[in-house]
């Protein structure tokens, strides 16, 4: 059975991503990018057996790609940006699947930065982006649609997770993860070893080291010195754009034009309150 990480990009899920691969694939709790490797991100071409040719192709294979991570009996952590229901009337996943889900929420004024950023774009692509109902990403190699996410718009996406009853689903803000790490990680931990009926206690050691080692500045620092491959090579720029970008130093009030944070709320009025942006 599957348990989803997801989110809409640039929300803070490899950031989650590092502090459970930290804690449930390691004795100690140091992190490494290599742990990440437990976590893969879906869709991937690591799962198909077949080259992946269209979208209606991708979203074809979605299940059948599941049911082959599932065969083996085990709980298998996955990361995904794709938003949950169907796409051209194929579903992205089922209970049948599915265990369970830690969907991970960020102030898309504060996603816009990162965004930008990202996929190197100026703030008219980044603003369509958001808002966009259509969106989807892949990889940037024109006739493989393995990795193809439909992502949707921000205010889509997120509803199609937290409004599921599907299946369990943990909201985690990711400004929680500044303001209350320790306790939102905790509660993160309690909440998976629930899915997977784990009856330990969290390992409150194991967890301290977890939040000491995948710390923003010591993510940074490694990709500076070993590169990180989830980052996008960028026509643009010619060059690699670094993933770990600005982490909580990312506030829309300083980086944002006023005439941009008033499109953005305008935008956003209801999904802000709601969330208590």
């Amino acid at each position: 059975m599957i348990i989803w990480i997801a989110s809409y990009p640039k929300s803070g899920n490899t950031f989650v991503r590092s502090i459970l691969s930290a804690y449930y694939f390691t004795k100690n709790g140091e992190f490494n990018f290599n742990l990440l490797e437990n976590i893969k991100q879906f869709p991937d071409r690591a799962f198909f057996d077949e080259k992946i040719e269209s979208l209606e192709h991708a979203s074809k294979s979605w299940l059948f790609a599941q049911k082959k991570i599932i065969d083996n009996k085990k709980i298998k952590f996955l990361k995904t940006h794709n938003q949950l229901g169907s796409y051209k009337g194929n579903f992205f996943t089922v209970p049948k699947y599915t265990l369970g889900s830690i969907y991970i929420v960020r102030d898309p004024r504060n996603i816009f930065t990162s965004l930008k950023n990202h996929f190197s774009q100026d703030d008219s692509e980044t603003l369509n982006m958001l808002t966009d109902e259509d969106r989807g990403i892949k990889s940037d190699i024109d006739d493989d649609y393995s990795t193809y996410s439909f992502i949707g718009s921000w205010k889509n996406h997120y509803k199609s997770w937290i409004n599921t009853n599907q299946f369990r689903t943990m909201i985690i803000k990711y400004e929680d993860l500044q303001k209350n790490i320790y306790e939102t990680v905790r509660d993160m931990i309690v909440f998976t070893n629930t899915l997977m009926n784990k009856r330990e206690k969290v390992n409150k050691e194991k967890l301290m080291k977890c939040i000491e080692t995948t710390k923003f500045i010591n993510l940074k620092n490694e990709e500076i010195q070993k590169g990180f491959s989830e980052a996008i090579y960028s026509e643009k720029k010619n060059k690699k754009v670094p993933f770990f970008n600005m982490g909580f130093n990312n506030r829309y009030h300083k980086l944002l034009s006023e005439d941009l944070v008033d499109k953005l709320n305008n935008e956003f009025t209801d999904d802000l309150k709601f969330f208590g942006y």
